[in-house]
């Protein structure tokens, strides 16, 4: 199936590229050994993974996302809630694929503003070394203001 983004070369360029003649192009194409996409008006176009697959080329991968986890409960006696929130997102953090660049937990009031590992959190965002922001609920980041907070990791 054709990437409709992905770059399509003229079969010259192709067969320069591969390193064949017009013919071998051409029987290719009949072989059904290369697949072609014709344009509006009948031209032939290659799509360019098809030289990658030709030339062995790996595909281009994509960057993984970067993500930090931070997880928070109010006090001391909440702890295992603190353990299963981090669990938890570990686990959601593997299922999508997120490198998890550090884990961040607090016990303090959502409604405290210095708090450490928060503080934390922010200089990752401000220095763009994470992509996402991983917690539980809205609410493990602050109890009001929530909105501040999305606008500004944006």
């Amino acid at each position: 199936m054709n990437n409709h983004n992905e770059r399509l070369l003229k079969p010259r360029g192709f067969y320069n590229i591969i390193g064949v003649s017009y013919r071998t192009f051409k029987r290719w194409v009949a072989e059904g050994k290369i697949s072609v996409v014709r344009t509006p008006s009948g031209r032939i176009r290659v799509p360019y993974s098809k030289v990658k697959r030709i030339l062995g080329l790996k595909p281009e991968t994509k960057r993984e996302v970067r993500a930090v986890i931070y997880a928070r409960v109010s006090s001391s006696d909440r702890k295992k809630d603190l353990e299963r929130q981090i669990e938890h997102l570990v686990q959601y953090c593997s299922a999508k694929g997120y490198g998890v660049v550090d884990v961040l937990s607090d016990v303090a009031s959502g409604l405290k503003a210095n708090r450490r590992e928060l503080l934390k959190l922010f200089n990752y965002v401000v220095s763009r070394e994470v992509d996402v922001v991983v917690v539980t609920y809205k609410d493990r980041l602050t109890r009001f203001g929530f909105g501040y907070l999305e606008y500004f990791f944006k």
